[in-house]
Protein backbone atom coordinates (compact mmCIF):
# COMPACT_ATOMS: atom_id res chain seq x y z
CA UNK A 1 0.00 0.00 0.00
CA UNK A 2 1.33 3.45 -0.90
CA UNK A 3 1.42 6.22 1.70
CA UNK A 4 -1.91 8.00 1.94
CA UNK A 5 -1.92 11.72 2.77
CA UNK A 6 -5.54 12.81 3.10
CA UNK A 7 -5.51 14.91 6.23
CA UNK A 8 -8.06 17.46 5.06
CA UNK A 9 -10.52 14.66 4.27
CA UNK A 10 -10.06 13.27 7.79
CA UNK A 11 -10.45 16.77 9.27
CA UNK A 12 -13.73 17.19 7.41
CA UNK A 13 -15.07 13.88 8.76
CA UNK A 14 -14.11 14.95 12.28
CA UNK A 15 -15.77 18.35 11.96
CA UNK A 16 -18.96 16.81 10.51
CA UNK A 17 -19.25 14.83 13.75
CA UNK A 18 -18.50 17.88 15.94
CA UNK A 19 -15.39 16.25 17.42
CA UNK A 20 -12.35 18.13 18.64
CA UNK A 21 -8.90 16.95 17.67
CA UNK A 22 -8.29 15.83 21.25
CA UNK A 23 -11.55 13.83 21.40
CA UNK A 24 -10.87 12.01 18.13
CA UNK A 25 -7.26 11.35 19.16
CA UNK A 26 -8.48 9.68 22.37
CA UNK A 27 -11.00 7.56 20.45
CA UNK A 28 -8.30 6.45 18.01
CA UNK A 29 -5.71 5.82 20.71
CA UNK A 30 -3.37 8.48 19.32
CA UNK A 31 -1.73 11.52 20.82
CA UNK A 32 -3.30 14.88 19.82
CA UNK A 33 0.00 15.98 18.29
CA UNK A 34 0.16 12.83 16.12
CA UNK A 35 -3.40 13.38 14.86
CA UNK A 36 -2.60 17.03 14.22
CA UNK A 37 0.33 15.97 12.04
CA UNK A 38 -1.93 13.57 10.09
CA UNK A 39 -4.48 16.31 9.46
CA UNK A 40 -1.71 18.64 8.27
CA UNK A 41 -0.36 15.91 5.91
CA UNK A 42 2.89 15.67 7.82
CA UNK A 43 2.25 11.97 8.54
CA UNK A 44 0.49 9.39 6.35
CA UNK A 45 -2.63 7.41 7.21
CA UNK A 46 -1.47 3.86 7.90
CA UNK A 47 -3.66 0.77 7.47
CA UNK A 48 -4.21 0.23 11.24
CA UNK A 49 -5.25 3.88 11.67
CA UNK A 50 -7.57 3.67 8.65
CA UNK A 51 -9.28 0.65 10.18
CA UNK A 52 -9.67 2.46 13.52
CA UNK A 53 -11.08 5.51 11.74
CA UNK A 54 -13.62 3.31 10.00
CA UNK A 55 -14.70 1.80 13.31
CA UNK A 56 -14.77 5.02 15.34
CA UNK A 57 -16.36 7.32 12.75
CA UNK A 58 -18.59 4.66 11.21
CA UNK A 59 -17.28 5.11 7.66
CA UNK A 60 -15.95 2.75 5.03
CA UNK A 61 -12.14 3.08 4.85
CA UNK A 62 -12.59 2.94 1.08
CA UNK A 63 -13.37 6.68 1.17
CA UNK A 64 -9.59 7.11 1.44
CA UNK A 65 -9.06 4.85 -1.60
CA UNK A 66 -6.83 6.09 -4.40
CA UNK A 67 -9.24 4.58 -6.98
CA UNK A 68 -11.59 7.52 -6.73
CA UNK A 69 -8.70 9.96 -6.40
CA UNK A 70 -7.01 8.81 -9.62
CA UNK A 71 -10.22 9.18 -11.61
CA UNK A 72 -10.89 12.62 -10.14
CA UNK A 73 -7.35 13.80 -10.85
CA UNK A 74 -7.71 12.80 -14.49
CA UNK A 75 -11.13 14.46 -14.76
CA UNK A 76 -9.96 17.72 -13.19
CA UNK A 77 -6.85 17.66 -15.38
CA UNK A 78 -9.08 17.48 -18.47
CA UNK A 79 -11.22 20.35 -17.23
CA UNK A 80 -8.17 22.48 -16.44
CA UNK A 81 -6.85 21.79 -19.93
CA UNK A 82 -9.98 23.42 -21.38
CA UNK A 83 -9.66 26.60 -19.30
CA UNK A 84 -7.47 29.51 -20.45
CA UNK A 85 -4.73 30.50 -18.02
CA UNK A 86 -4.75 27.17 -16.15
CA UNK A 87 -1.46 25.87 -17.61
CA UNK A 88 0.26 26.51 -14.30
CA UNK A 89 -1.64 23.76 -12.46
CA UNK A 90 0.77 20.86 -12.13
CA UNK A 91 -0.21 17.22 -11.72
CA UNK A 92 1.12 17.29 -8.15
CA UNK A 93 -1.09 20.28 -7.30
CA UNK A 94 -4.16 18.63 -8.81
CA UNK A 95 -3.46 15.43 -6.90
CA UNK A 96 -3.13 17.36 -3.65
CA UNK A 97 -6.45 19.13 -4.31
CA UNK A 98 -8.30 15.90 -5.09
CA UNK A 99 -6.89 13.80 -2.26
CA UNK A 100 -7.55 16.42 0.39
CA UNK A 101 -10.63 18.22 -0.93
CA UNK A 102 -12.57 15.81 -3.17
CA UNK A 103 -15.75 17.82 -2.63
CA UNK A 104 -14.11 20.89 -4.15
CA UNK A 105 -12.79 18.79 -7.06
CA UNK A 106 -16.27 17.41 -7.78
CA UNK A 107 -17.69 20.93 -7.54
CA UNK A 108 -15.22 21.99 -10.26
CA UNK A 109 -16.44 19.13 -12.46
CA UNK A 110 -20.05 20.08 -11.76
CA UNK A 111 -19.36 23.71 -12.69
CA UNK A 112 -17.68 22.58 -15.91
CA UNK A 113 -20.62 20.28 -16.69
CA UNK A 114 -23.09 23.13 -16.18
CA UNK A 115 -20.95 25.48 -18.24
CA UNK A 116 -20.88 22.92 -21.07
CA UNK A 117 -24.66 22.47 -20.88
CA UNK A 118 -25.14 26.24 -20.93
CA UNK A 119 -22.88 26.51 -23.97
CA UNK A 120 -24.82 23.76 -25.73
CA UNK A 121 -28.08 25.54 -24.91
CA UNK A 122 -26.70 28.79 -26.33
CA UNK A 123 -25.65 26.98 -29.52
CA UNK A 124 -29.09 25.38 -29.76
CA UNK A 125 -30.80 28.75 -29.34
CA UNK A 126 -28.51 30.28 -31.95
CA UNK A 127 -29.29 27.45 -34.35
CA UNK A 128 -33.00 27.86 -33.61
CA UNK A 129 -33.00 31.60 -34.40
CA UNK A 130 -30.85 31.07 -37.49
CA UNK A 131 -33.04 28.22 -38.74
CA UNK A 132 -35.24 29.07 -41.70
CA UNK A 133 -37.68 26.21 -41.12
CA UNK A 134 -38.59 27.33 -37.60
CA UNK A 135 -37.95 23.95 -35.95
CA UNK A 136 -37.07 24.27 -32.30
CA UNK A 137 -33.86 22.69 -31.06
CA UNK A 138 -33.94 20.47 -28.00
CA UNK A 139 -32.64 22.18 -24.87
CA UNK A 140 -32.85 19.17 -22.58
CA UNK A 141 -29.40 18.34 -21.15
CA UNK A 142 -28.22 14.77 -20.51
CA UNK A 143 -27.82 13.64 -16.90
CA UNK A 144 -25.95 10.41 -17.73
CA UNK A 145 -22.60 11.76 -16.58
CA UNK A 146 -23.85 12.42 -13.06
CA UNK A 147 -25.15 8.86 -12.73
CA UNK A 148 -21.89 7.47 -14.10
CA UNK A 149 -19.91 9.55 -11.61
CA UNK A 150 -21.97 8.13 -8.75
CA UNK A 151 -21.46 4.54 -9.90
CA UNK A 152 -17.74 5.11 -10.40
CA UNK A 153 -17.46 6.52 -6.87
CA UNK A 154 -18.94 3.22 -5.71
CA UNK A 155 -16.46 1.36 -7.96
CA UNK A 156 -19.57 0.10 -9.79
CA UNK A 157 -20.34 -2.21 -6.85
CA UNK A 158 -23.61 -1.67 -4.97
CA UNK A 159 -23.30 -4.17 -2.14
CA UNK A 160 -26.76 -3.54 -0.72
CA UNK A 161 -28.44 -4.55 -3.97
CA UNK A 162 -26.00 -7.37 -4.72
CA UNK A 163 -26.61 -9.07 -1.39
CA UNK A 164 -30.38 -8.62 -1.69
CA UNK A 165 -30.30 -10.22 -5.14
CA UNK A 166 -28.40 -13.25 -3.88
CA UNK A 167 -30.95 -13.83 -1.13
CA UNK A 168 -33.95 -14.38 -3.41
CA UNK A 169 -32.41 -17.46 -5.03
CA UNK A 170 -34.57 -17.17 -8.17
CA UNK A 171 -32.94 -16.18 -11.45
CA UNK A 172 -34.84 -18.00 -14.21
CA UNK A 173 -37.67 -16.48 -16.23
CA UNK A 174 -40.27 -18.89 -14.80
CA UNK A 175 -39.14 -18.32 -11.20
CA UNK A 176 -39.17 -14.54 -11.62
CA UNK A 177 -42.59 -14.60 -13.27
CA UNK A 178 -43.96 -16.65 -10.37
CA UNK A 179 -42.38 -14.32 -7.79
CA UNK A 180 -43.88 -11.23 -9.41
CA UNK A 181 -47.30 -12.83 -9.42
CA UNK A 182 -47.10 -14.21 -5.86
CA UNK A 183 -45.64 -11.18 -4.08
CA UNK A 184 -46.98 -8.28 -6.14
CA UNK A 185 -49.87 -9.66 -8.17
CA UNK A 186 -48.09 -8.74 -11.40
CA UNK A 187 -48.89 -10.69 -14.55
CA UNK A 188 -46.18 -10.87 -17.21
CA UNK A 189 -47.35 -10.80 -20.84
CA UNK A 190 -45.52 -10.67 -24.15
CA UNK A 191 -46.13 -7.57 -26.25
CA UNK A 192 -45.91 -8.42 -29.95
CA UNK A 193 -46.62 -4.90 -31.26
CA UNK A 194 -45.11 -1.51 -30.60
CA UNK A 195 -41.65 -0.23 -31.32
CA UNK A 196 -39.67 -2.97 -29.61
CA UNK A 197 -36.40 -1.32 -30.57
CA UNK A 198 -37.15 1.57 -28.25
CA UNK A 199 -39.22 -0.12 -25.53
CA UNK A 200 -38.19 -3.40 -23.95
CA UNK A 201 -40.76 -3.37 -21.16
CA UNK A 202 -43.91 -1.50 -20.23
CA UNK A 203 -45.43 -1.70 -16.77
CA UNK A 204 -49.05 -0.79 -15.99
CA UNK A 205 -49.24 -0.28 -12.18
CA UNK A 206 -53.04 0.07 -12.23
CA UNK A 207 -53.66 -3.26 -13.95
CA UNK A 208 -50.52 -4.89 -12.44
CA UNK A 209 -49.34 -6.05 -15.86
CA UNK A 210 -45.75 -6.12 -17.12
CA UNK A 211 -45.48 -6.19 -20.90
CA UNK A 212 -42.16 -7.43 -22.30
CA UNK A 213 -41.20 -7.38 -25.96
CA UNK A 214 -42.02 -10.71 -27.58
CA UNK A 215 -38.93 -10.37 -29.79
CA UNK A 216 -36.58 -10.76 -26.81
CA UNK A 217 -35.18 -14.14 -25.83
CA UNK A 218 -35.85 -15.80 -22.46
CA UNK A 219 -32.76 -14.30 -20.84
CA UNK A 220 -33.62 -10.76 -21.96
CA UNK A 221 -37.19 -11.14 -20.74
CA UNK A 222 -35.91 -12.45 -17.39
CA UNK A 223 -33.73 -9.34 -17.09
CA UNK A 224 -36.75 -7.06 -17.54
CA UNK A 225 -38.71 -9.04 -14.93
CA UNK A 226 -35.83 -8.86 -12.46
CA UNK A 227 -35.49 -5.10 -13.00
CA UNK A 228 -39.16 -4.55 -12.15
CA UNK A 229 -38.79 -6.89 -9.19
CA UNK A 230 -35.99 -4.68 -7.89
CA UNK A 231 -38.21 -1.60 -8.18
CA UNK A 232 -41.05 -3.32 -6.30
CA UNK A 233 -39.12 -5.36 -3.72
CA UNK A 234 -36.53 -2.70 -2.87
CA UNK A 235 -38.14 0.65 -3.63
CA UNK A 236 -37.06 2.14 -0.29
CA UNK A 237 -33.47 0.91 -0.63
CA UNK A 238 -33.18 2.27 -4.17
CA UNK A 239 -34.63 5.62 -3.07
CA UNK A 240 -32.13 5.75 -0.17
CA UNK A 241 -29.24 5.08 -2.57
CA UNK A 242 -30.51 7.80 -4.92
CA UNK A 243 -30.71 10.25 -1.99
CA UNK A 244 -27.15 9.38 -0.95
CA UNK A 245 -25.95 10.05 -4.50
CA UNK A 246 -26.89 13.75 -4.04
CA UNK A 247 -27.81 14.25 -7.69
CA UNK A 248 -28.61 17.72 -8.96
CA UNK A 249 -31.80 17.14 -10.97
CA UNK A 250 -34.88 14.96 -11.11
CA UNK A 251 -33.74 13.70 -14.51
CA UNK A 252 -30.51 12.43 -12.93
CA UNK A 253 -32.47 10.84 -10.06
CA UNK A 254 -34.72 9.08 -12.55
CA UNK A 255 -31.67 7.83 -14.44
CA UNK A 256 -30.12 6.59 -11.19
CA UNK A 257 -33.28 4.65 -10.29
CA UNK A 258 -33.19 2.95 -13.68
CA UNK A 259 -29.46 2.19 -13.39
CA UNK A 260 -29.91 0.71 -9.90
CA UNK A 261 -32.88 -1.45 -10.91
CA UNK A 262 -30.88 -2.72 -13.90
CA UNK A 263 -27.92 -3.37 -11.60
CA UNK A 264 -30.22 -5.46 -9.40
CA UNK A 265 -31.46 -7.39 -12.44
CA UNK A 266 -27.91 -8.28 -13.43
CA UNK A 267 -27.14 -9.39 -9.87
CA UNK A 268 -30.25 -11.61 -9.82
CA UNK A 269 -29.42 -13.35 -13.10
CA UNK A 270 -25.71 -13.61 -12.26
CA UNK A 271 -25.45 -14.03 -8.44
CA UNK A 272 -22.15 -12.66 -7.18
CA UNK A 273 -20.51 -15.72 -5.60
CA UNK A 274 -21.60 -18.19 -8.29
CA UNK A 275 -20.71 -15.80 -11.10
CA UNK A 276 -17.27 -15.00 -9.66
CA UNK A 277 -16.45 -18.69 -9.28
CA UNK A 278 -17.55 -19.40 -12.84
CA UNK A 279 -15.59 -16.43 -14.18
CA UNK A 280 -12.37 -17.44 -12.43
CA UNK A 281 -12.66 -21.11 -13.44
CA UNK A 282 -13.28 -20.21 -17.11
CA UNK A 283 -10.53 -17.55 -17.26
CA UNK A 284 -13.22 -14.95 -17.91
CA UNK A 285 -14.48 -16.57 -21.12
CA UNK A 286 -17.42 -14.25 -21.85
CA UNK A 287 -19.22 -16.49 -24.35
CA UNK A 288 -19.00 -19.43 -21.94
CA UNK A 289 -20.35 -17.33 -19.07
CA UNK A 290 -23.19 -16.02 -21.25
CA UNK A 291 -24.23 -19.57 -22.09
CA UNK A 292 -23.96 -20.75 -18.48
CA UNK A 293 -26.11 -17.94 -17.05
CA UNK A 294 -28.51 -17.58 -19.97
CA UNK A 295 -27.68 -13.96 -20.74
CA UNK A 296 -26.05 -12.02 -23.57
CA UNK A 297 -22.46 -10.98 -24.23
CA UNK A 298 -23.10 -7.39 -23.15
CA UNK A 299 -24.78 -8.44 -19.89
CA UNK A 300 -21.71 -10.49 -18.94
CA UNK A 301 -19.34 -7.59 -19.74
CA UNK A 302 -21.48 -5.25 -17.64
CA UNK A 303 -21.53 -7.70 -14.73
CA UNK A 304 -17.75 -8.22 -14.87
CA UNK A 305 -17.29 -4.49 -14.31
CA UNK A 306 -19.18 -4.71 -10.99
CA UNK A 307 -17.22 -7.51 -9.29
CA UNK A 308 -15.65 -5.43 -6.52
CA UNK A 309 -17.01 -6.97 -3.32
CA UNK A 310 -14.55 -6.30 -0.45
CA UNK A 311 -12.62 -9.48 0.28
CA UNK A 312 -13.98 -11.26 -2.81
CA UNK A 313 -13.21 -9.07 -5.80
CA UNK A 314 -12.88 -10.26 -9.36
CA UNK A 315 -10.60 -9.08 -12.14
CA UNK A 316 -10.61 -5.24 -12.20
CA UNK A 317 -11.89 -4.33 -15.66
CA UNK A 318 -13.20 -1.36 -17.59
CA UNK A 319 -16.18 -1.61 -19.91
CA UNK A 320 -17.28 0.66 -22.76
CA UNK A 321 -20.10 0.62 -25.30
CA UNK A 322 -19.89 2.86 -28.38
CA UNK A 323 -21.81 3.31 -31.62
CA UNK A 324 -20.42 3.83 -35.11
CA UNK A 325 -20.34 7.60 -34.62
CA UNK A 326 -18.13 7.26 -31.53
CA UNK A 327 -20.85 8.12 -29.00
CA UNK A 328 -20.13 6.43 -25.67
CA UNK A 329 -23.41 5.15 -24.18
CA UNK A 330 -21.88 3.02 -21.43
CA UNK A 331 -18.65 3.67 -19.57
CA UNK A 332 -17.77 1.83 -16.39
CA UNK A 333 -14.46 1.31 -14.66
CA UNK A 334 -13.70 -0.80 -11.60
CA UNK A 335 -10.16 0.61 -11.62
CA UNK A 336 -8.46 3.98 -11.84
CA UNK A 337 -8.57 3.90 -15.67
CA UNK A 338 -9.88 7.21 -16.97
CA UNK A 339 -12.29 7.79 -19.84
CA UNK A 340 -11.97 11.33 -21.12
CA UNK A 341 -15.07 13.53 -21.00
CA UNK A 342 -13.88 15.75 -23.85
CA UNK A 343 -12.37 15.22 -27.26
CA UNK A 344 -14.13 11.97 -28.18
CA UNK A 345 -12.26 8.66 -28.20
CA UNK A 346 -9.20 7.40 -30.03
CA UNK A 347 -9.73 6.07 -33.60
CA UNK A 348 -6.77 3.69 -33.13
CA UNK A 349 -8.65 1.88 -30.37
CA UNK A 350 -9.68 -1.67 -31.32
CA UNK A 351 -13.33 -1.04 -30.41
CA UNK A 352 -13.93 0.69 -33.78
CA UNK A 353 -12.41 -2.16 -35.75
CA UNK A 354 -15.11 -4.44 -34.29
CA UNK A 355 -17.78 -2.89 -36.55
CA UNK A 356 -16.00 -4.19 -39.65
CA UNK A 357 -15.75 -7.73 -38.26
CA UNK A 358 -19.16 -8.47 -36.67
CA UNK A 359 -19.35 -11.47 -34.37
CA UNK A 360 -15.59 -11.76 -33.89
CA UNK A 361 -13.73 -11.03 -30.66
CA UNK A 362 -10.76 -8.79 -31.45
CA UNK A 363 -7.74 -8.22 -29.20
CA UNK A 364 -5.38 -5.31 -28.71
CA UNK A 365 -2.50 -4.47 -26.40
CA UNK A 366 -2.71 -0.70 -26.09
CA UNK A 367 -0.37 1.80 -24.42
CA UNK A 368 -1.62 5.16 -23.11
CA UNK A 369 0.44 8.38 -23.21
CA UNK A 370 1.26 8.00 -19.49
CA UNK A 371 2.90 4.63 -20.19
CA UNK A 372 0.14 2.44 -18.74
CA UNK A 373 -0.63 -0.58 -20.90
CA UNK A 374 -3.84 -2.58 -21.14
CA UNK A 375 -5.25 -5.62 -22.87
CA UNK A 376 -8.51 -4.83 -24.68
CA UNK A 377 -11.02 -7.12 -26.32
CA UNK A 378 -13.80 -5.79 -28.53
CA UNK A 379 -16.85 -7.22 -30.25
CA UNK A 380 -19.73 -5.83 -32.28
CA UNK A 381 -23.23 -6.72 -31.05
CA UNK A 382 -26.73 -6.00 -32.36
CA UNK A 383 -29.95 -5.67 -30.42
CA UNK A 384 -33.58 -5.79 -31.47
CA UNK A 385 -35.13 -7.38 -34.55
CA UNK A 386 -34.11 -5.95 -37.90
CA UNK A 387 -36.73 -4.84 -40.42
CA UNK A 388 -36.37 -3.31 -43.86
CA UNK A 389 -37.48 0.09 -42.56
CA UNK A 390 -35.85 -0.24 -39.13
CA UNK A 391 -32.38 -1.83 -38.87
CA UNK A 392 -31.30 -3.32 -35.57
CA UNK A 393 -29.23 -1.30 -33.12
CA UNK A 394 -25.52 -1.92 -33.53
CA UNK A 395 -22.86 -1.28 -30.89
CA UNK A 396 -19.26 -2.20 -30.23
CA UNK A 397 -18.34 -3.40 -26.77
CA UNK A 398 -14.84 -3.14 -25.31
CA UNK A 399 -13.59 -4.79 -22.13
CA UNK A 400 -10.09 -4.10 -20.83
CA UNK A 401 -7.75 -4.65 -17.92
CA UNK A 402 -4.28 -3.58 -16.87
CA UNK A 403 -1.54 -5.59 -18.58
CA UNK A 404 -0.35 -6.87 -15.19
CA UNK A 405 -3.67 -8.73 -14.82
CA UNK A 406 -4.07 -9.79 -18.46
CA UNK A 407 -2.67 -13.30 -17.89
CA UNK A 408 -5.90 -14.13 -16.01
CA UNK A 409 -7.92 -13.74 -19.22
CA UNK A 410 -8.37 -16.53 -21.74
CA UNK A 411 -8.01 -13.84 -24.41
CA UNK A 412 -4.33 -13.36 -23.54
CA UNK A 413 -3.39 -16.76 -24.97
CA UNK A 414 -0.81 -16.46 -27.73
CA UNK A 415 0.01 -12.81 -27.01
CA UNK A 416 3.39 -11.58 -25.81
CA UNK A 417 2.26 -9.43 -22.90
CA UNK A 418 5.81 -8.30 -22.10
CA UNK A 419 6.87 -7.05 -25.53
CA UNK A 420 6.68 -3.22 -25.56
CA UNK A 421 6.70 -3.16 -29.39
CA UNK A 422 3.50 -5.20 -29.48
CA UNK A 423 1.47 -2.36 -27.96
CA UNK A 424 -0.51 0.11 -30.07
CA UNK A 425 -0.05 3.72 -28.96
CA UNK A 426 -3.52 5.17 -28.32
CA UNK A 427 -4.91 8.11 -26.35
CA UNK A 428 -7.99 9.22 -24.45
CA UNK A 429 -9.22 11.50 -27.26
CA UNK A 430 -7.62 13.93 -29.69
CA UNK A 431 -8.38 17.11 -27.75
CA UNK A 432 -6.72 15.81 -24.57
CA UNK A 433 -4.10 13.53 -26.12
CA UNK A 434 -0.42 14.29 -25.53
CA UNK A 435 0.91 12.54 -28.65
CA UNK A 436 2.12 15.07 -31.22
CA UNK A 437 3.11 12.50 -33.87
CA UNK A 438 -0.17 10.56 -34.06
CA UNK A 439 -1.12 9.79 -37.69
CA UNK A 440 -4.85 9.77 -36.82
CA UNK A 441 -5.08 13.13 -35.06
CA UNK A 442 -8.39 14.82 -35.94
CA UNK A 443 -8.18 17.94 -33.73
CA UNK A 444 -5.33 19.91 -32.18
CA UNK A 445 -4.78 19.16 -28.52
CA UNK A 446 -6.05 21.65 -25.95
CA UNK A 447 -3.19 20.68 -23.60
CA UNK A 448 -0.25 23.06 -23.14
CA UNK A 449 2.67 22.43 -25.50
CA UNK A 450 4.90 21.62 -22.50
CA UNK A 451 2.81 18.52 -21.77
CA UNK A 452 2.76 17.16 -25.34
CA UNK A 453 4.77 13.97 -25.89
Amino acid sequence: MTKVFMGVRLQRLREERSLTQAALARALGLSPSYLNQIERNQRPLTVPILLRIGSVLGVDPQIFSEHDSASLVADVRDVMGELPGSEGASLAELKMLVENMPGIARAILQLQRRYRMAAERAESLEAQFDSSDGNQASLTPSSDEEVRDYLNRRQNYIGELDEAAERIGANGADALRERLQRLHGVTVLAEPGGDVLLRKRRYDPQQHVLWVAASMNAGQQAFQMAALLGQLDHAQLIELLVDQAALSSEAARKGARLALSNYYAGAVLMPYAAFLQAAESSAYDIDLLAHQFGVGFEAVCHRLSTMQRPGASGLPVFFVRVDRAGNVSKRQSATAFHFSRVGGTCPLWIVYEAFSQPGRILRQIARMPDGSTHLWIARQVSTGPARFTAPSKSFALALGCDISQAHRLVYAKGLDLHDPSAATAIGTGCKVCERRDCPQRAFPSILPVSRMA
